[in-house]
C-alpha cells in the first residue's frame, strides 16, 4: 500500500483515530485495574508475611533482602516504604531502628522491578516484541541493582546516606496541605478495584480464595490489555509521531526524567510508570535509550509517597528514612545518567539478558528466580 493509500485509507481518518486513541486510554485504564487486582491479592496473600519480615533484622544484608522480599510480596515499593517509614517515626520505644531500616529502603528499589518484569512476560510469545519488552522491564532492574552494589557498601562503610538524611531533616517544616494530595488516577483505578473486589464477594465462590480468584483476573487482564495495546500502539505512534517522541527524549534525557517523576507522583506508582512503558518498548514505539530516562524520573517520583508518609509520624526520623529514600534515587541519577559511560551498563545489560531469554525461556525463569526469590531469601537466612 502506498503512502497516498494509507493517508485516505479509512482507518486513519480522524475520527477513526480519535476512536482508536479513546479504546487505547480505556485498555490503558483497564491495565492499571488488572495491576490493582494483581497487587490487591497479593498485597492480601502476603501483606502480614510482609510486616512480620521486619522484626529482628540487623544486619545490612539481611535488611536488604527483607526490603526485597517485602516488595515482592505487595507489589508496591510505596507500599513497602510508607510501611518502613511509619516503623522508623513510631514512638522511640518500638520504632524500627534508622541504620536497619536503610537497607530495606535500598532493598525496596530492587523489588518494585518485578513488576514490569511480570508485564513483559505477557509478550513472550511474540519473539523481537518480547525482546524488546523485556529489555525495557529488566533495564530498570539492572539499573537498581547497580546503584545498590555501589551504594550499600558506602553507606556501610561511611553511613553517608544516614548522615546527610539526618542533616537535611532540620531544613523542612511539615506541610499538613501536602499530605491532604489525592490522585485522580489512583482513586478511578480503587473505584474499579472495589466494585471488582465487592462483585466477586457477593458472587458466593464456595471453596476458592478471594486473592486467587483476583490474580487470575488481574493476570489475563494484563496480558489482553497489553496485547491490544502494542497492536494500536502500532498504528497510532508510528512513522513521523513515532520518530518525533523518541527525537524529543533523545534531545534531553532531563525532560524525560522530569516526565517520569511527574507522572508517578501524579499516579503514586513507579511501577505504573515503568509498566505502562514495556508495551510502547515492545511495539518499537519507544526507543530503551529513551524510555530509561523515565524509568530514572520514576524512581524519583515514588520518593514523594515516603515523604507524604513522613508526615503523619510520630518523631522527625519517619522524615528522615524517607529523605534516605530521596537522596539514594537522585545519587543514583547523578551518577549512573550524567556519565555517558555508566549510563550505558543498565542498558548493554539488558539487551543482552533479552537476547537470550528470546531464544531460551530459561534465561527468563533463572532470572526472576535468582534476583526476586532465591538471592533475597538466601540474603534473609543467612544474615
Amino acid at each position: 500500500m502506498t503512502a497516498a493509500t494509507q493517508q485516505n485509507s479509512p482507518s486513519s481518518s480522524p475520527a477513526s483515530l480519535l476512536i482508536r486513541w479513546l479504546f487505547v486510554f480505556g485498555l490503558l485504564y483497564g491495565f492499571l485495574v488488572a495491576i490493582q487486582l494483581m497487587g490487591g491479592s497479593i498485597k492480601a496473600l502476603g501483606k502480614d508475611s510482609a510486616e512480620t519480615l521486619f522484626d529482628g533484622v540487623s544486619n545490612p544484608f539481611a535488611g536488604l533482602s527483607v526490603g526485597i522480599l517485602a516488595t515482592v510480596l505487595v507489589q508496591s515499593s510505596s507500599t513497602t516504604t510508607s510501611m518502613i517509614v511509619s516503623l522508623v517515626g513510631a514512638a522511640k520505644d518500638v520504632a524500627l531502628p534508622l541504620t536497619s531500616a536503610i537497607p530495606m529502603i535500598l532493598g525496596a528499589n530492587i523489588g518494585t522491578t518485578i513488576t514490569n518484569t511480570i508485564v513483559s512476560i505477557g509478550h513472550v510469545r511474540q519473539g523481537p516484541e518480547f525482546r524488546r519488552a523485556f529489555a525495557a522491564a529488566t533495564v530498570h532492574d539492572f539499573y537498581n541493582l547497580l546503584c545498590v552494589a555501589v551504594m550499600l557498601p558506602l553507606e556501610i562503610t561511611t553511613g553517608f546516606l544516614q548522615k546527610s538524611a539526618v542533616a537535611m531533616t532540620g531544613w523542612f517544616v511539615s506541610d499538613s496541605s501536602a499530605s491532604s494530595f489525592k490522585s485522580p488516577v489512583k482513586a478511578a483505578v480503587k473505584q474499579a478495584f472495589k466494585l471488582i473486589q465487592d462483585g466477586l464477594e457477593g458472587a458466593g465462590l464456595e471453596g476458592i480464595p478471594l486473592s486467587a480468584v483476583m490474580l487470575i483476573i488481574g493476570v489475563g487482564l494484563t496480558f489482553v490489555c497489553l496485547i491490544l495495546i502494542t497492536k494500536n500502539m502500532k498504528i497510532l505512534i508510528s512513522g513521523r509521531m513515532e520518530q518525533a517522541l523518541n527525537s524529543a527524549l533523545g534531545k534531553s534525557g532531563v525532560a524525560g526524567i522530569i516526565v517520569g517523576a511527574a507522572f508517578t507522583f501524579a499516579v503514586q506508582s513507579s511501577s505504573i510508570t515503568t509498566s505502562l512503558l514495556v508495551p510502547m518498548c515492545a511495539a518499537g514505539v519507544l526507543s530503551l535509550r529513551n524510555a530509561f530516562p523515565i524509568m530514572l524520573g520514576a524512581n524519583i517520583g515514588t520518593t514523594l509517597t515516603g515523604v507524604l508518609a513522613s508526615q503523619a509520624s510520630e518523631t522527625s526520623a519517619g522524615l528522615t528514612i524517607a529523605l534516605v529514600h530521596v537522596t539514594f534515587n537522585l545519587l543514583g541519577v547523578i551518577v549512573f545518567f550524567s556519565v555517558p559511560a555508566f549510563r550505558k551498563i543498565p542498558i548493554a545489560l539488558a539487551e543482552r539478558l533479552a537476547g537470550k531469554a528470546q531464544k531460551s525461556p530459561v534465561w527468563l525463569i533463572a532470572y526472576v528466580g535468582t534476583v526476586f526469590i532465591c538471592m533475597p531469601l538466601a540474603g534473609y537466612l543467612l544474615f
